[in-house]
């Protein structure tokens, strides 16, 4: 383990501590991704590398998305497609880390092997890898990754002029191509990455090929992924329209800032075709960096980011204004993006590059970077273990380079015509023994001769290297040697399709002026390079290395004729791997490719002479197919050996190019190929030939079942049958399946057998290493012909499910390929293949390819002749369809296949009596359509976005289908599979089938008649739909009577029979057409009537079957309705009563229930209703089973199985109560109480402890009937819990009896207790649980009602209180101080008077005789007036009777007008919820309008009365205070009233308006102050009648001591006083002095005698 630093503490946060010392290996994506069914979002840190990797193996475009989601947004977003996943989760959503990181981390964790599989998926998702990966630990040297990219394989179409469309294909480790490295010094604020992912897109829609800073987790600090060296690729697709450059590119990337990473910078400039230079604001460092870097790259291109004017920063100022002149670079080497967006910079960059290509740049492959990173100190991932694995694969390989059938006719002999004609011979003998015929001396004879001539067989050196290489007990080893064996292998045969002539061609018409800059290399070093393909282009020194490690085979020496031809083509030949292929294998198949040094050598120099030779490679006696296309036209052997060839290849090349077009139908050649399959293939027969014919063989053959058995438990694939020689090596088999069931653990050995079944196109392995990550023979690309099988263990909660241990995967390779043998032979052995296969099958996958074209008639007769064979036998697997596309081909052939699968299913434990989807489906096959990236034709192609989803629907279906057959079969052992095996085995070699072989005529047929059944089923199906339609009516026109037993009950009894009926009529009607149709083909009629009578006999079964639980469905669900109807009006008539008193309740005490009070009364409500509600009485359902499993199943588990026949007493009545035996004690404990009076005491305490757990179980007994619940098994499970614990306490000493016996007694209790709560619910259990379901939902609405009432109330109160009461009291009061007025006035007659009240008021003083009196008289008038007025109104009031009458009888008069106005706006509103404000103020209208009343509406302006509610509810809540409010204000009126306090609230007060009536204008006499008595209103001039005499009123206030009195008055008055004299005035002064008074002198002829005061 690294030591601790903060790298390794990140790597710990994401969980991956464990892999230090174990890393991840491919073994542990069983865990991770294939027995996972859904996408799993992480919900922490250490959840994310799992889901990485599994996002990966689904190929998901999120797979690298850092986030975590919180638990409730992972509900949320369950269904969402991964297209609305990327780039932006919610708001829900944290990005933990840096997505790079968490890239890097896996890396770090994962071995070399599963760093390959990350790769290869990581490039067709279209994401960069890694190429150079920093070590956790910076002492150490970064990991230069090659493994990993030796399995990334994709085709392109380059720009060439003489052939646009020509498909080439290459693994990209070792193909030479341009490598564009781009790094970043200084700050800069573009994004290098997104540059880079606009160059790679081009004109298409963007691809985030390297993470940038913009995506989600990007702008997160990097922790791991600085100094790390991403890569990816452009490949041209051929259209140049499109594609921005005309040859593949390879671009990488190193992360962070390059100066801090100078030795990788080192590394780039020196490895690649060109280094682009993002700079930034740079510092003296960085601009040395960047000098060295001119010195090091073979091309620079600088791109200005620098954010400054000042010359000193800038890139292009740093030396002086003319960098490239100064650099030495080329025009146009400095590109200013100062300005530009990412894709403007993009854009620029790709113009640069395109300036370029193809021809100045140098080619490089990563398999030559690799050497350079070597000599540079990075640590290569190939090491010494790996390098030997390597050599041993070339050393089983040599001489491969004379061509595949000459290697396996001396290396893999066993595999020749003599096992082929072996198989024949055996298969003629079995059919001789069935047909009880004398076996044949001829055929006796000939297989005698082949037995001779196999006994002399000894194993090859090639098998020998093979088998030694596989005994290593080296695990690393072993895996480099088998992975890089079939890496070679593929590579091979990628080389040997490709023609190289072609490439030559091509590239002398592109080169027309000049060659690439690394043709002057040639001459310094072309022989060197021409014999190592996997040298890199650079410098001569490494050339020079690579010429001491490779020696020279002098017997391929290049001629001097061939350096005539030319050097240069010769080099451009060996630097460029772009190989062609044929268009047909495309798909993202992975494997590694490299240069092998014989082959480079033969692909260089053979002649044309050589090549026909080639061409005339036969296998089996047949010619290959390169030589039936050259048979086809003339080659003049007169022209050169390089125009012969080129032409040759251009021919092929046109058929190409129009397969590519059309796609629909690939061109396949057969050619003779070899696969690690092969070997293995040959690894059986040797040790088959050693029981077949002993004494041959050598080398430890006993040896090799083990290292079969090694390998089939490491993932490869075990060979089954030999689909070339059509045979089955029974003892090689028999030995490698019992030393797998020596190895297995006995008890859990259960397998369960799925199968892919599908036509070569249909890319078989392909998919199942998508489904379940294991690598079966790609028998598309090599005409691999065979069955093969993986073993995979499954995990604990599906062996559950399937009731089985170990899942045997069977793939079918090269199914009606085309081949070299006859048609004839052909055809029986796809048959074959197909009928062992199927017969060996649980569960068969059909997979259907488009592309099979013509040959869809071959493909569909060989898999239904398959499926009616293996039903002659019994049994029929359980077939799901896929399909490969949605194409209307795919369709119709899955319907089709669909169709006849579903007809073979006719026996009952063959049906899937649980699919929902289809209530009359047979099967439980569905066609799943899953778009593969398997026709990708390169990188430049998107995975299908639904691709996971799909993908992940099959696993499912195919999972169900699986568990379906636990249901259906019990699971079988390895023995069984053998015995099976040999079974069908036996049955295909005999031909003991009554369909041939050969026999294509009866699948088309069946095909037709399945066709018919189906369209003759479909109106069947339909009647009986409609004929359940009129049924259903009747049932439910017993409404009333739904819950009468016997009524419902003899109803469905009658429908049953009526539809037993209607269904035996309809299928005889289809039996006489069946029959009709069968009689017009007597082969039909003998081979079909069985199974088609058979099927109708099912189709009968199954509709009856189903009518009949359909209308009890029906029936029952019509009573269920009636109940639930029943318990919702018990329930609403128990929430209205409650809801009633508790709106009472609050509007009594004014206080607002709580939510939690609400519950607590619904609660109440709920159990008394439930507790009142009469469920459905329970049928006969016994729950003494069920208890009795459960107790079972706790006593296995507590190990006491011994006691189990104490549980037959189960159930029973119990007749006394439960007693402690001597037995429940141990001997040694009654031995040791034996003096204690027997035992008493121990006896009695054990007793009294189980008193107390019988106590608690009566306790548990009775809680649990009283909640409205009917009975669980969890009862009992909870109750044996309370025992276990209860014992548990205690610490007698006491045997397991005692135990037992205390849980039967409580069981047999449990039995009957609970046997009475489960007979009350039982029948309504359903209903129960419905409703128990949904009782938050009426928790809610009873909250909701309650507080909408309760709202509704108060708002009626407030409206009453608020507006209604206020307009009632001034409606009241408003006119009562007038009719107070008027009364008084008519009964006092000085009130009807100014002058007559005056008067009054000094009558009044003269009889009250108060000094008091008149001195507030004479000093405050209006007060005094007042005063008096006052008193006469409360003396009126109070002798009055009245005030009572007059108020109840105005309180009448408004209560009347607001109850009619409310009534006139309450009508048409009943039960409609409205807003109360419009109407309220509507009403207050009409009483306005109407009632001639004021209404005070301010308070309406505010939210408050701004509610929803029913308006007749609020009617009611209003009239009911409104009522309220009336005998509240009557009894006030009838009660004993302070009429000063009445006085003061009347809106008008009398005694005010009695004074302004009386009070006149309110103006004195000056002299006196008399008041002015005139009356009339408006007068001008003011009299008194009465002035005050002298001295009546303060000196102050009164008295005019500039007025001069007359002479006579004095003289009359002899009381006048001297000294006034001078004060005094003539009286006719005053008329001047006051002008708005009348004081007139005295008339001395007046009669009358003179005022008092003159």
């Amino acid at each position: 383990p690294p030591k601790d630093n903060a790298q390794v503490a990140f790597l710990n946060n994401l969980g991956l501590e464990a892999f230090w010392t174990t890393p991840l290996d491919p073994a542990s994506m069983l865990d991770i991704s294939t027995w996972t069914l859904e996408n799993q979002a992480p919900l922490e840190p250490k959840d994310l590398p799992n889901a990485f990797l599994q996002r990966l193996w689904l190929l998901r475009p999120d797979a690298r998305s850092p986030s975590c989601k919180s638990p409730h947004y992972v509900l949320d977003n369950a269904n969402k497609s991964p297209e609305e996943m990327i780039n932006g989760f919610g708001e829900e959503s944290q990005c933990a880390i840096n997505p790079l990181d968490l890239v890097t981390a896996v890396f770090m964790s994962a071995n070399t092997f599963l760093q390959q599989e990350m790769t290869v998926r990581m490039v067709q998702c279209q994401f960069a890898v890694p190429l150079v990966l920093p070590n956790i630990n910076p002492e150490e040297p970064s990991r230069f990754l090659l493994w990993p990219l030796r399995g990334v394989v994709s085709q392109w179409r380059s720009h060439f002029s003489d052939n646009n469309r020509k498909v080439y294909k290459g693994d990209l480790a070792s193909t030479y191509m341009p490598m564009v490295s781009c790094v970043k010094l200084g700050h800069c604020g573009v994004s290098k990455s997104k540059v880079l992912n606009n160059v790679i897109s081009g004109l298409r829609s963007p691809r985030e090929t390297f993470l940038h800073r913009e995506m989600d987790g990007g702008q997160l600090p990097r922790r791991l992924s600085n100094g790390l060296v991403e890569i990816g690729w452009y490949l041209p697709t051929g259209d140049t329209s499109k594609d921005i450059f005309p040859v593949p590119v390879v671009i990488s990337n190193l992360r962070g800032d390059a100066s801090t990473h100078d030795k990788n910078l080192s590394f780039l400039c020196q490895a690649s075709s060109i280094v682009v230079v993002f700079c930034g604001n740079l510092r003296e460092k960085e601009k040395q960096l960047l000098t060295s870097c001119k010195d090091m790259a073979s091309n620079l291109i600088l791109i200005d980011l620098s954010d400054t004017e000042k010359n000193e920063n800038r890139v292009v100022g740093f030396v002086d204004q003319n960098l490239e002149e100064d650099m030495g670079l080329p025009g146009g080497s400095v590109l200013q993006g100062r300005t530009l967006s990412e894709k403007e910079l993009a854009n620029r960059l790709c113009d640069t590059l395109k300036d370029l290509l193809p021809d100045k740049l140098k080619l490089v492959t990563l398999e030559g970077v690799a050497k350079l990173a070597e000599e540079l100190g990075f640590n290569v991932d190939e090491g010494a273990v790996c390098k030997k694995a390597m050599a041993t694969v070339e050393e089983v390989l040599k001489g491969l380079d004379e061509g595949s059938a000459q290697f396996r006719e001396k290396q893999l002999p066993l595999q020749g015509p003599l096992w082929s004609k072996l198989a024949k011979i055996e298969k003629e003998e079995r059919k001789q023994r069935k047909e009880g015929k004398e076996i044949d001396p001829q055929l006796q004879k000939e297989k005698k001769d082949i037995l001779v001539e196999l006994s002399s067989y000894k194993m090859t050196p090639a098998m020998k290297i093979f088998t030694d290489a596989l005994c290593t007990t080296d695990k690393v080893e072993r895996t480099c040697f088998l992975s890089w064996m079939r890496l070679k292998l593929q590579l091979m045969q990628t080389e040997k399709q490709n023609s190289p002539q072609d490439l030559f061609t091509n590239l002398q018409t592109e080169k027309k002026d000049g060659m690439p800059e690394h043709s002057d290399e040639l001459e310094n070093g072309a022989n060197d390079d021409l014999w190592d393909s996997d040298s890199f282009c650079t410098d001569s020194t490494f050339e020079e290395e690579q010429t001491e490690e490779q020696p020279v085979n002098t017997e391929l020496q290049i001629s001097e004729q061939r350096f005539e031809i030319g050097q240069e083509l010769e080099h451009v030949l060996q630097k460029s791997t772009e190989k062609t292929i044929e268009p047909q294998s495309q798909q993202k198949e992975h494997f590694v490719s490299t240069h092998d040094l014989v082959i480079e050598q033969q692909l260089s120099m053979t002649s044309n002479e050589k090549k026909i030779q080639g061409e005339e490679m036969t296998e089996n006696g047949t010619l290959s197919c390169q030589r039936k296309q050259r048979d086809e036209r003339e080659l003049t052997p007169a022209k050169s050996d390089l125009t012969s060839s080129a032409k040759q290849q251009m021919y092929l090349d046109v058929s190409f190019e129009h397969q590519v077009a059309s796609c629909s139908q690939p061109f396949e050649p057969d050619l003779p190929s070899l696969g690690l399959e092969h070997f293995l293939r040959e690894m059986g027969l040797i040790f088959e030939l050693t029981h077949i014919s002993p004494g041959s063989g050598s080398h430890n053959v006993l040896r090799l079942p083990s290292l079969a058995t090694d390998l089939l438990l490491y993932g490869i694939p075990l060979e089954l049958m030999d689909g070339d020689a059509s045979n089955i090596p029974i003892h090689w088999l028999g030995c490698v399946f019992a030393e797998l069931k020596r190895r297995l653990p006995q008890e859990q050995c259960r397998t369960r057998v799925l199968t892919n079944l599908g036509v070569h196109q249909a890319r078989n392995a392909e998919v199942l290493s998508a489904l379940f990550g294991v690598k079966f023979p790609e028998g598309r690309k090599r005409s691999t012909r065979g069955v093969y099988m993986v073993v995979l263990c499954l995990p604990d909660n599906l062996r559950k499910d399937m009731e089985c241990d170990f899942l045997l995967l069977i793939d079918v390779e090269g199914l009606c390929s085309m081949s070299l043998d006859n048609k004839r032979n052909t055809l029986i052995h796809d048959n074959e293949m197909a009928t062992v296969a199927t017969g060996l099958s649980d569960v068969l996958m059909q997979n259907i390819s488009s592309h099979a074209g013509t040959e869809f008639e071959t493909n569909f007769t060989v898999i239904v002749n398959a499926l009616l064979r293996i039903k002659e036998c019994g049994s029929i697997p359980i077939c799901q369809l896929l399909a490969e596309d949605e194409g209307i081909n795919s369709v119709l052939q899955a319907s089709q296949l669909r169709r006849v699968s579903e007809m073979l299913q006719t026996e009952t434990g063959d049906r899937g009596t649980n699919n929902s989807d289809n209530c009359y489906a047979k099967t439980t096959s569905c066609i799943t359509c899953v778009k593969g990236p398997w026709y990708n034709m390169s990188l430049s192609e998107p995975i299908d976005m639904q691709y996971s989803k799909d993908l992940l629907k099959l696993k499912q279906n195919l999972f169900d289908a699986l568990k379906k057959c636990a249901a259906k079969s019990e699971a079988t052992g390895l023995p069984e599979f053998m015995s099976r095996l040999c079974a069908v085995w036996d049955a295909v070699r005999a031909e003991s089938f009554s369909i041939g072989l050969q026999n294509t005529d009866i699948a088309l047929a069946f095909s037709l008649m399945c066709t018919e059944l189906s369209q003759w089923e479909d109106s069947f199906l339909k009647r009986m739909e409609s004929w359940l339609m009129g049924a259903t009516k009747k049932i439910f026109a017993t409404k009333a009577k739904a819950l009468d037993a016997a009524i419902q009950n003899d109803l469905l009894s009658e429908l049953k029979d009526e539809a037993r009926e209607e269904v035996k009529t309809e299928v005889d009607k289809l039996r006489s057409k069946a029959e009709a149709y069968l009689m017009k083909d007597y082969l039909k009629m003998n081979t079909f009537k069985p199974i088609l009578m058979s099927n109708m006999d099912d189709l009968q079964e199954r509709v009856t079957e189903d009518m009949m639980q359909r209308l009890e469905t029906v029936n029952e669900s019509h009573c269920s309705s009636a109940q639930l109807k029943k318990f919702e009006t018990l329930l609403e008539k128990e929430q209205e009563s409650k809801l009633h008193a508790l709106v009472e309740t609050s509007k009594s005490t004014k206080v607002l229930l709580q939510d939690t009070d609400l519950e607590e009364e619904f609660e109440g409500v709920w159990s008394k209703t439930l507790s009142n509600f009469d469920f459905r009485p329970s049928e006969t359902d016994d729950i003494t089973a069920r208890v009795t499993d459960i107790l079972k199943e706790n006593l296995i588990i507590r190990g006491l199985q011994k006691h189990m026949k104490k549980l037959e007493v189960i159930g029973q009545t119990q007749t006394s109560s439960f007693q402690v035996y001597d037995e429940h004690f141990g001997y040694r404990s009654r031995l040791k109480h034996m003096f204690e009076d027997n035992n008493r005491l121990q006896r009695l305490e054990a007793q009294q402890a189980a008193c107390n757990i019988i106590d608690e179980y009566n306790q548990f007994v009775a809680d649990k009937s009283s909640s409205p619940a009917d009975f669980s098994d969890s009862y009992i499970t909870e109750l044996l819990e309370n025992v276990e614990k209860a014992l548990k306490e205690k610490t007698m000493e006491i045997k397991s009896a005692f135990e037992v016996d205390l849980k039967v007694y409580l069981c047999s209790a449990a039995c009957q207790d609970f046997q009475k709560l489960h007979d009350r619910y039982s029948k309504d259990r359903e209903l129960l649980t419905c409703i128990t379901a949904t009782k938050s939902t009426y928790l809610a609405e009873f909250m909701y009602r309650f507080r909408k009432r309760d709202q509704c109330q108060r708002v009626a109160l407030a409206f009453t209180s608020m507006i209604v009461k206020p307009t009632v009291l001034d409606y009241i009061y408003r006119p009562l101080g007038m009719r107070i007025v008027k009364e008084i006035q008519g009964q006092a007659k000085q009130y009807q008077s100014q002058r007559a009240f005056h008067q009054s008021l000094l009558e009044e003083l003269i009889k009250e005789d108060s000094f008091e009196s008149l001195l507030e008289y004479l000093l405050h008038y209006d007060n005094f007036r007042l005063r008096k007025i006052q008193e006469t109104v409360v003396a009126h009031l109070s002798e009055s009777n009245n005030l009572e009458k007059w108020r109840l009888q105005r309180l009448g008069e408004i209560v009347g007008k607001i109850a009619a106005a409310v009534s006139q706006t309450a009508e048409g509103t009943n039960g409609v919820l409205s807003d109360t404000k419009p109407l309220l103020e509507r009403m207050c209208l009409t009483l306005e309008k109407d009632g001639d009343v004021v209404v005070t509406r301010a308070a309406l302006d505010g939210p408050l009365f701004s509610i929803t509610t029913e308006w007749d509810r609020f009617v009611r809540y209003l009239m009911e205070f409104l009522a309220a409010m009336r005998l509240d204000l009557a009894q006030e009126f009838s009660q004993n009233v302070d009429i000063t306090q009445l006085l003061q609230c009347l809106p008008i007060q009398p005694q005010h308006s009695l004074f302004n009536r009386l009070r006149g204008c309110d103006k004195h006499c000056p002299l006196c102050r008399a008041p002015c008595e005139l009356e009339d209103m408006g007068h001008e001039v003011h009299r008194a009648l009465l002035h005050r005499p002298k001295g009546m009123l303060p000196h102050d206030s009164g008295s005019r001591s500039c007025i001069s009195w007359p002479e006579s008055m004095t003289e009359g008055n002899p009381g006048q006083s001297k000294d006034t004299h001078d004060m005094s005035v003539a009286c006719r002064h005053l008329h001047s002095l006051y002008p708005d008074w009348s004081v007139s002198p005295e008339d001395p002829t007046n009669q009358m005698p003179n005022e008092y005061w003159r």
